[in-house]
């Protein structure tokens, strides 16, 4: 199964574009590649790296908590690259991946390196979880079903989870750092670098911080998306439709994003009576300005690709005899 599970997100996700394509037509998709311009591009890097940084910074606080070395302009430039690869590979995760063991390879410790990245994505699903709870309770007439189950189911997972890991810490965790069993061994490992990571008073409130500026920040680029498809509607009317445009692009079926973005939006705008066709507008518009927004990534991938395979240079003043090999 693991094997064809990439394939099926693939797959799920063109199969989402293909049923939107044959129900709304092409023209939908169309005009959200033309109405990208100068204004959206720009306002695209500056808020991509608003984005970034905040990101990073949070990824930073993590790992720091974990004992792992990480500079914060560091850590930019390899956001940067992870979101670029999560943008253009179809798996929409790989990014991420090498951001993890690339980090672990370098501060000696691997299954610690990919835990700190795990955290620090979770602690950003978690707060869009939360923003899209507070839309089905605030403004449950804009949710249609089954978008408000799947938001409510997801917000008990969380929750559920959280409790069970507490309480499981307390009562075995640190037997259970001791066992001889090596699934228990690294499950108190995990927990316990679930609480550094996240849930000490040292870290929660920056974490919890930085995650609410990141989702500003994409919630201010679908602004700009919207905008730029045509949308007039107020803010505060589109606000909601957005929150939860960005929890679909957390859903398993997808490639960079696409799919279930352009699928929630056809859905939540027609509901509003914005129609469906302008939905998949402003989902495309967004996700051509989320990819140009992560473009600088693919300047440090060249970089690093041109530091790794340009040869070290001979040393001055160390002389060579004829004959002798270095």
């Amino acid at each position: 199964m693991k094997r064809f599970w990439p394939w099926l997100k693939i797959l799920g996700a063109l199969g989402i574009l293909a049923v939107l394509a044959w129900q709304l037509g092409t023209r939908a998709f169309l005009d959200g590649l033309r109405e990208v311009d100068a204004t959206g591009v720009a306002a695209a890097l500056g808020i991509g790296f608003a984005t970034t940084v905040f990101s990073a910074w949070r990824w930073c606080l993590v790992a720091r908590r974990l004992s792992l070395k990480l500079s914060l302009w560091s850590a930019v430039g390899e956001y940067y690259r992870a979101l670029f690869l999560n943008g253009v590979l179809p798996a929409g995760v790989l990014g991420d991946v090498n951001r993890a063991v690339q980090h672990g390879r370098e501060s000696g410790d691997v299954p610690r390196g990919v835990r700190a990245v795990v955290l620090e994505r979770t602690a950003g699903q978690v707060a869009v979880i939360g923003a899209s709870v507070a839309v089905v309770l605030s403004a449950p007439s804009v949710v249609p079903p089954p978008i408000d189950g799947v938001v409510m189911a997801a917000a008990i997972v969380v929750v559920v989870v959280a409790f069970a890991a507490v309480v499981t810490g307390m009562t075995a965790g640190k037997h259970w750092i001791h066992s001889g069993s090596k699934w228990r061994r690294g499950f108190a490992v995990t927990l316990a670098d679930v609480r550094l990571g996240l849930l000490t008073k040292e870290t929660w409130p920056g974490v919890s911080l930085l995650s609410v500026a990141t989702l500003a920040g994409h919630l201010a680029l679908f602004v700009v998306a919207a905008r730029a498809a045509g949308v007039t509607a107020p803010v505060g009317e589109l606000l909601p439709l957005m929150i939860l445009a960005l929890l679909a692009m957390g859903l398993p079926l997808n490639i960079g994003g696409w799919g279930p973005r352009e699928g929630v939006c056809a859905l939540l705008f027609g509901t509003a009576g914005l129609g469906s066709a302008q939905g998949v507008t402003v989902a495309v518009v967004y996700g051509v300005l989320a990819l140009v927004a992560s473009l600088p990534g693919a300047a440090v991938l060249l970089a690093r690709s041109f530091k790794t395979h340009t040869p070290a240079a001979p040393r001055l003043g160390v002389p060579v005899r004829i004959g002798e090999t270095r």
